[in-house]
C-alpha cells in the first residue's frame, strides 16, 4: 500500500519538473500574442496603456427637413404627383366632360337599334309563322312588335340627346396666367406686381362698365374698351420685355466670367425699362381708381373731376400704348 503511494508521488513529481522546465516557453508564447494587441509605439514602454482618443465620427449629410419635403410635394415638384395632377385636370376639362356624354348617348343608340331590330324581326318572324311550320303565332308577334316599339322609342330619345350634345357649344375657356419667371430671375418681382395690377384694373373697368345709381354711365363705353385694350398691349410688350431678361440672364449664366459683366448691365438697364413701364401701368390703374370713386359719388361730385378723371385716364392709356 505505500508503495503504490510512493509510486503515485514520483510520477507526479515528474510531471510537475517537466511543466516547469516548459515555463520559459510558456511565457515566450504569451508575450508573442501579447505583441499582437500592442501598438509598436507602445512595445517598448513599461507605462499602462493609455485609452485611445475617440475616432471622429462620420458627418452625415443633413436630411431635408419634412417641412420642405411637404411643400414640394404641395407645389407639385414631384413628376409623379405633377403628372396625376395633369390627368386629372384634363379629366375635368369641360371639352372632355362633353366628348365622354357624346360617346355614351352614342352607344347607348347603337344599343337601342339593335335591341329594336331584333325585336321588330322577331315580330316578323313569329307573324308569319317561320316558327312553327306556317302557323302564325299572335302573342309572340304581339309581343316582339311591343319590344321593339318600347327599344325604338329609347333609341329615338338617345339619338335627340346626342343631337343636342353635337350642336352643345361650350362656353370659351378662361385666359390661364402666364407663368411667372424663376424666383432668381430679376423679372420674378416685376412680373408679379403686374399680374395684381392686371387684377385690379380688370374690376375696375368691370365697374366702369356698369351704370351709376343714377343710371348713368361714368365713362363712355369706348373710353372703357380704349382702356382695356391698351393694357393688353402694354402687358404683352412688359411681359415680352421680361422674357428678354430671362433669356440674357440664361446666357450671362453660361457665358465665360469676362463676359458676365456686359450682360449684367444689359440686364439692369432692360429692368429699369421694366420697371418704368409697370409705373406708367399703375398710373393707368391709378386713373381707373380716381375714376370710379367720381362716379360712386354721383351727384356731389362736378363733372369736372370725373371728366379730369377720364381725360387722364386716356392720357395714361396713350403712354402705355407708345411704350409697347
Amino acid at each position: 500500500m505505500g508503495q503504490g503511494r510512493r509510486k503515485d508521488f514520483g510520477e507526479f513529481t515528474a510531471k510537475l519538473e517537466k511543466h516547469i522546465e516548459k515555463l520559459p516557453d510558456y511565457a515566450q508564447r504569451a508575450q508573442e500574442k501579447l505583441q499582437r494587441y500592442i501598438p509598436p509605439s507602445e512595445q517598448g514602454s513599461s507605462r499602462p496603456a493609455q485609452p485611445a482618443p475617440p475616432r471622429p465620427r462620420p458627418q452625415v449629410p443633413a436630411m431635408p427637413k419634412i417641412s420642405q419635403q411637404l411643400t414640394s410635394m404641395a407645389a407639385g415638384q414631384i413628376p409623379v404627383v405633377a403628372d396625376a395632377k395633369a390627368k386629372w385636370a384634363r379629366w375635368n376639362e369641360p371639352a372632355a366632360k362633353l366628348e365622354r356624354r357624346k360617346r355614351r348617348a352614342s352607344r347607348a343608340l347603337t344599343f337601342w337599334i339593335l335591341l329594336t331590330f331584333l325585336c321588330g324581326l322577331f315580330a316578323v318572324v313569329a307573324g308569319t309563322g317561320l316558327l312553327k311550320d306556317g302557323q302564325a303565332d299572335v302573342l309572340q308577334a304581339l309581343a316582339g312588335g311591343a319590344f321593339a316599339v318600347i327599344f325604338g322609342t329609347f333609341g329615338v330619345k338617345s339619338g335627340l340627346r346626342l343631337r343636342t350634345l353635337n350642336r352643345t357649344v361650350l362656353p370659351a375657356a378662361p385666359a390661364t396666367p402666364p407663368p411667372l419667371p424663376p424666383a432668381r430671375s430679376v423679372a420674378r418681382e416685376p412680373m408679379e406686381r403686374l399680374a395684381e395690377s392686371e387684377a385690379s384694373l380688370a374690376e375696375l373697368l368691370r365697374q366702369l362698365s356698369q351704370p351709376t345709381s343714377l343710371g348713368t354711365m361714368p365713362v363712355s363705353e369706348i373710353a372703357v374698351a380704349d382702356a382695356r385694350t391698351t393694357a393688353a398691349e402694354a402687358a404683352q410688350a412688359l411681359r415680352g420685355l421680361a422674357g428678354r431678361i430671362q433669356a440674357i440672364e440664361r446666357g450671362r449664366d453660361a457665358a465665360p466670367e469676362r463676359e458676365r459683366g456686359a450682360l449684367d448691365a444689359a440686364i439692369k438697364q432692360l429692368r429699369e425699362q421694366l420697371e418704368d413701364g409697370l409705373d406708367g401701368y399703375g398710373g393707368l390703374v391709378a386713373a381707373a381708381g380716381h375714376t370710379v370713386a367720381a362716379s360712386s359719388d354721383g351727384m356731389t361730385s362736378s363733372k369736372e373731376q370725373l371728366s379730369d378723371a377720364t381725360d387722364k385716364l386716356a392720357g395714361l392709356a396713350m403712354a402705355l400704348r407708345e411704350l409697347s
